[in-house]
């Protein structure tokens, strides 16, 4: 065997799962047979493992090698159990279900195709002519075992086994002949523009970073080009072999667009590179509503039977692959868009896609992030500062109490033993809801657990027969809620607060919250080589550091603005608060002065963020007062609360239009418009920000107070003045976009003067000026007129 050729690898289960795929997508059953998302799925194997006597071999390593044309490929994988008697030798494996045993009338074909591969290694290796097959199917709630037994021929076996491989050979060919071009193409590319101040660092400090199998914070200011400096030597390791593929991360989709310009400008130099930008199944799907069965979608039905094709034709063609791209080629072969995108993903360089898919437990690709596997994977994670708050959700479950007795409702006359455990489960959840006054943190809720896991089996075996569509959607949006809850419950450690609370709306609801994502988070970077956190908001470095992952020896850099600060006046009002203490009519008035003041100081485009919707409100109707009395006109835009894509569309329009009137656009901090938006030059010449962006006081932030605090870590920084500044930070970035804009950016609030604010400004707000409401529109005048003199 030539060990100069190229090795392609590939687990015994990606390979039967990718070539061996057969009929239709049908999400109508509970996904009984797929519990390998559930821990108890392997507990459920190593018991059974123990109790198989002596002449059992448990969790047995297996491999084998094919020379190919040009390349050697590498089969591997891992046989739950071989059997040695006297009589024979038997290949076994184990499936954990949640269904009933007596619904499993023979095993799934990939089940068996992938126990048929181990034998045939295990044949070739032991020499024997015969072999048997064992499928174990365990039904996880009750542990009763079921058993199919086969017998084959070794010859015949290696002749199926064969023509597998030979399916698989072209797409492994494939892999190897566009490594080869890709990796000389990215050795010609170079950095494609003049290197800006600090931006020549920031793409060392990646590149290093990548080579040492390490993670990197930047914290970086707008107009630095984070981008472009952290894309391009990302490629230039996966050239040069020191990843297998870059995960580009955002939480919005106007970084994608960002991104994928980023992998287009290289591309300028004939790099060789794909680069699919995956989009979220609800808005890429083409049916009115997403039902992803073949009764209700013509895609899903046979789209297994057609997709690989689709794909193999798809990466033969394009290099960029768009959403437009996909959508063209899954209705030319009549397969789902969303499913055959996931596939594309396997084969390219660089997927651009939402933080979900690497780290949310329920949305991960499982291709690349399950149990065990892991890659070469280069994690490049855009406007990082998301990822806390993301994090939290993606790793916290909570149940309801009414949506059990609702479902309670629905299938008792139909399912009385379904029914019993729903209200065992009622009878638990009614008991803590009688100790609970608002919300109550609870130690231990492991008899809650056992209940559950009942009632997630019934839920399965309900899904079999259940006929009512209606019935059917709800009975599965709760089994899914359900099954979420008992994977997080699976994982509960210290970075955990259980409890149980009264919501707004009288609902009951248990929640699993995780406090702490930084060790799940940990567990998905794991699968990669490196990642890079970035963000022109990473302050303070340490609490990003703390909450987004374990390692103590992460970089971290902090790259200075390239930006002249003497196009910019940054002042704070300390003659207003925001604070509770202070709400008033009168204190509504004095911001209204102070944005109109601003506002006639120089004619432009300006943004006016407040801490809530109704404090926006108020100072918006003392404005509009102000105006008719001063018999001024102004064009006003406010946000309004779920406001649908048109309406936010339509809100950012009116900045691009020229006109001959201030404008002025009336928002909340951390909401769709402080940030992720890019209004350039005259587009917005001025921000206002309203209060200092700390979270409201509620329990779930009582919560993180008080976890923090028992940690030693100052428990208000944590769950307020952190979070809060973040805010602050993005919504003032909104002014300065390029090195050519210029803009005022005015702090209202005197919170901004005590030392804990000032210490998480950024280092080029060491010019900050204090101002009162006397003085701002002579200052803003003044800046003004030195612009125009420059």
């Amino acid at each position: 065997m030539d060990e100069n050729l190229p090795v392609i690898r590939i687990s015994v289960r990606n390979l039967v799962e990718f070539i061996l795929r057969e009929g239709d997508i049908d999400n109508r059953t509970g996904g009984g047979q797929d519990p390998e998302n559930m821990q108890m799925g392997s507990r459920i194997h190593r018991k059974i493992q123990r109790q198989m006597g002596s002449d059992y071999q448990a969790e047995v390593p297996l491999k084998t090698e094919i020379v190919c044309d040009g390349f050697i490929l590498k089969i591997e994988g891992r046989a739950d159990g071989l059997i040695h008697t006297k009589e024979q030798v038997m290949v076994d494996e184990i499936k954990g279900v949640l269904r009933e045993l007596d619904l499993v009338q023979e095993p799934a074909g990939i089940h068996l195709a992938q126990a048929k591969c181990y034998a045939s290694m295990v044949a070739e290796q032991e020499g024997v002519d015969e072999i048997g097959v064992q499928m174990t199917y365990c039904q996880m709630e009750t542990e009763e075992v079921k058993r199919f037994q086969y017998s084959y021929r070794s010859n015949e076996l290696k002749v199926w086994f064969d023509e597998v491989i030979r399916q698989y050979e072209k797409w492994a060919k494939f892999q190897i002949e566009w490594r080869k071009a890709r990796n000389a193409s990215v050795k010609r590319i170079e950095f494609p523009f003049p290197y800006r101040k600090g931006q020549r660092d920031l793409a060392v400090s990646v590149y290093r970073t990548i080579l040492r199998k390490k993670k990197l914070f930047i914290q970086a200011p707008t107009g630095v080009g984070k981008t472009i400096s952290t894309v391009f030597p990302a490629v230039k390791a996966v050239g040069e072999e020191l990843g297998e593929k870059i995960f580009y991360l955002t939480a919005k989709t106007i970084t994608r667009t960002v991104a994928e310009q980023a992998f287009e400008t290289l591309r300028e130099q004939n790099l060789k590179f794909k680069v699919i930008t995956l989009t979220a199944k609800e808005k890429i799907c083409f049916c009115e509503e997403t039902s992803c069965n073949p009764d209700d979608c013509p895609y899903a039905k046979g789209h297994f039977d057609r997709v690989n094709d689709a794909v193999y034709e798809l990466l033969m063609r394009e290099d960029v692959m768009s959403r437009e791209v996909l959508e063209a080629q899954a209705r030319k072969h009549k397969v789902c868009p969303f499913e055959m995108a996931l596939d594309v993903s396997t084969w390219v360089d660089g997927v651009i896609c939402d933080y979900n898919y690497v780290f949310d437990p329920d949305a991960r690709l499982r291709r690349f992030f399950a149990e065990g596997g892991a890659g070469g994977y280069l994690f490049l994670i855009d406007e990082a500062h998301n990822l806390v708050e993301r994090g939290r959700q993606m790793y916290s479950a909570e149940l309801c109490k009414e949506d059990f007795l609702a479902v309670k409702k629905l299938v008792k006359g139909e399912a009385p033993r379904f029914a019993k455990r729903l209200e065992a489960c009622n009878k638990i959840l009614l008991a803590m809801k009688k100790e609970c006054e608002n919300y109550k943190v609870l130690d231990n809720i492991s008899h809650f657990g056992i209940q559950l896991m009942n009632v997630l089996s019934e839920t399965d075996r309900y899904l079999e027969e259940c006929v009512d569509k209606e019935v059917r959607e709800t009975v599965l949006d709760f089994y899914f809620q359900v099954r979420s809850f008992l994977n997080i419950y699976d994982g509960l450690d210290e970075n955990y607060v259980v409890y149980t609370e009264y919501q707004e709306n009288g609902r009951f609801v248990l929640k699993l919250f995780c406090v702490n994502p930084a060790a799940n988070l940990q567990k998905c970077l794991d699968k990669g080589n490196s990642a890079v956190f970035f963000s022109a908001t990473l302050l303070p470095i340490q609490y990003y550091k703390r909450l987004l992952s374990t390692e103590k020896d992460n970089y971290a850099v902090y790259i200075d603005s390239s930006f002249d600060t003497k196009k910019r006046l940054l002042m704070n009002g300390v003659d207003v608060s925001t604070r509770y203490a202070m709400r008033s009519r009168e204190m509504y008035q004095r911001y209204a002065t102070y944005i109109f003041r601003v506002v006639k100081a120089k004619m432009g485009n300006y943004l006016i963020f407040f801490p809530s919707y109704r404090f926006m409100e108020d100072v918006y109707q003392e404005f509009t007062q102000l105006l008719a009395s001063n018999e001024e006109e102004m064009e006003l835009v406010i946000q309004q609360k779920h406001m649908d894509e048109e309406e936010r569309e339509n809100f950012l329009r009116a900045f691009e239009m020229g006109r001959e009137k201030s404008l002025i656009g009336f928002g909340v901090l951390g909401g769709i418009f402080s940030e992720g938006i890019d209004l350039t030059n005259e587009k917005l010449i001025g921000t206002l920000i309203i209060g200092t962006g700390l979270p409201q006081v509620c329990n779930e932030r009582e919560i993180l107070k008080s976890y923090f605090d028992q940690k030693g870590l100052y428990g208000f920084d944590y769950a307020y003045r952190y979070p809060g500044m973040n805010k602050v930070l993005q919504a003032a970035g909104r002014v300065i976009r390029t090195e050519d804009d210029r803009g005022v950016i005015l702090l209202l609030d005197e919170r901004f003067q005590r030392e804990k604010g000032k210490e998480i400004f950024p280092k080029e707000w060491a010019d900050c000026e204090r101002c009162r409401l006397d003085i701002v529109e002579e200052k803003i005048r003044l800046f003004w007129e030195k612009q125009t003199d420059n």
